[in-house]
């Protein structure tokens, strides 16, 4: 290992704690580019990782946390973000001294805050998160591409080891990501607006819209409400853990929306086209087709 802690990787074992579509994807893709000579799986459900061997996600499976991360070098917690706090401790507890400790949570500042209480200094903790996924669930829908191009905030704080920061860095870089460094307030800010905000926004079009018209819809209907398929107790943990800053959201939603209905009272076409062009122009800028 060098002195800035580079030549981490690859690591002799990495341990996954959750083995579903995110756990699964990280598994098939740290095999595919020889990032662990060794990948074990933990989970609650012997079905589920016999299925993760099948599919190649893990070398190994096992339903004792223990003897799974007996020699875990890296350990992943890849569960939803609400039994987080309860697995890090026994993942700490079996964990070596010294080793690499991350997640892939979608909320930051309450996560960060406790692992790293939990973390101590028996590991080196550093959160992440993949901004990557989908409404489908379990190892069967993993796929080693999954990160291929998408963005990793890394979320360090000041009582977090140089090192491992860089060890995580440079483990979601070879894993295909773009990496963000940024803090657990700040990553938490942008993802209730860019990531939180929309899927209840998606959730509330799929409540408010009659059962006679859902019938009758099409493509973009399908687009847009998409993600309102997904886990409800994930996300039911996730806006927890980010209620303020998601409430912060849906006062700015709430205000837009009022703005519409204001156009659309007024019948103003040219401010109503006004309204859609700057749409329009602000997501063909920083949305990729």
């Amino acid at each position: 290992m060098g002195p800035d802690g580079s030549g981490v990787l690859p690591f002799r074992t990495v341990g996954i704690v959750g083995v579903g579509l995110i756990g699964g994807s990280l598994g098939l893709a740290i095999r595919e580019r020889n990032l662990a000579r060794r990948v074990v799986g933990i989970g609650r459900r012997q079905s589920s990782l016999d299925r993760a061997v099948a599919v190649g996600a893990i070398d190994e499976a096992t339903l004792d946390i223990t003897a799974g991360l007996a020699d875990s070098e890296l350990t992943i917690l890849a569960t939803p973000v609400g039994v987080m706090e309860e697995l890090a401790a026994a993942a700490v507890a079996a964990m070596p001294r010294g080793g690499f400790l991350t997640d892939v949570g979608s909320t930051k500042a309450q996560l960060v805050r406790v692992l790293e209480h939990v973390a101590g200094d028996q590991c080196r903790y550093v959160g992440a998160h993949p901004m990557a996924g989908s409404e489908k669930r379990g190892v069967d829908e993993a796929r080693a591409g999954l990160f291929d191009g998408t963005l990793c905030f890394i979320t360090p704080t000041t009582h977090s080891d140089p090192m491992a920061t860089r060890a995580i860095t440079e483990f979601w870089q070879r894993l295909g990501t773009r990496v963000r460094v940024i803090s657990p307030a700040e990553h938490d800010r942008l993802v209730a607006f860019a990531s939180h905000l929309p899927h209840l926004a998606a959730a509330a079009i799929v409540n408010v819209v009659p059962g006679d018209a859902l019938g009758c819809a099409g493509g973009g209907f399908r687009d847009t409400t998409r993600v309102a398929s997904g886990d409800p107790r994930m996300w039911a943990d996730v806006c927890l853990q980010n209620r303020d800053r998601i409430l912060e959201a849906l006062g700015n939603f709430s205000n837009e929306v009022r703005t519409l209905r204001d156009i659309l009272s007024d019948g103003d076409e040219h401010e109503l086209l006004a309204w859609l062009e700057g749409a329009k122009a602000i997501r063909d800028h920083y949305v990729a087709p």
